[in-house]
C-alpha cells in the first residue's frame, strides 16, 4: 500500500507544471484532457520527483472555495517536504532560480533544512542529510 497522490490547488496549470519540472526539477508524468462531473473542461496533471513514488496532482481551482485555498492548503504550515541527497546544490540551484525562501538553511537533528514557497505559495521543507 502507498499515497501514490496528493492534490495541490493551483491558479493554472501551465506555470504550476513550469515551477515544478523548470525550477524544482520535478518529472512531468502526465498531462491529459479531462472533464469535471458537469462536462466543463479540465487537465490531469501529475508531477513528481525524480525516482519518486508519490506524486502531486496538480489541480486547477473550480469555484471560490478551491480558489481561497490557492497557497494556503496547509493554513499556513509547512505541508509538503522534499528531501534531496545534495542540499547545498539543491538550495543554490533553486535559490537561482528565484525560488522564495522564507527561512534560512538551519542543521536539525533529522538533517539541514530550509523552509520555501512553491508558485502558489504553499509553505515547503527543503530536506537534506545532517
Amino acid at each position: 500500500m502507498q499515497i501514490d497522490l496528493v492534490a495541490l490547488i493551483v491558479d493554472e496549470y501551465d506555470p504550476a507544471i513550469a515551477f515544478f519540472t523548470e525550477v524544482l526539477g520535478f518529472d512531468l508524468i502526465e498531462d491529459s484532457p479531462s472533464v469535471t462531473t458537469d462536462g466543463r473542461p479540465k487537465r490531469w496533471v501529475v508531477v513528481r520527483p525524480p525516482g519518486a513514488q508519490t506524486g502531486l496532482l496538480l489541480a486547477r481551482a473550480d469555484g471560490d472555495e478551491q480558489s481561497a485555498a490557492v497557497g494556503h492548503q496547509t493554513a499556513g504550515r509547512v505541508g509538503f517536504f522534499l528531501q534531496v541527497d545534495d542540499f547545498q546544490a539543491t538550495f543554490a540551484r533553486m535559490t537561482a532560480a528565484g525560488v522564495t525562501f522564507v527561512r534560512p538553511p538551519r542543521t536539525e537533528a533529522y538533517g539541514q533544512v530550509a523552509v520555501f514557497l512553491d508558485i502558489a505559495g504553499n509553505r515547503w521543507d527543503l530536506l537534506g542529510p545532517a
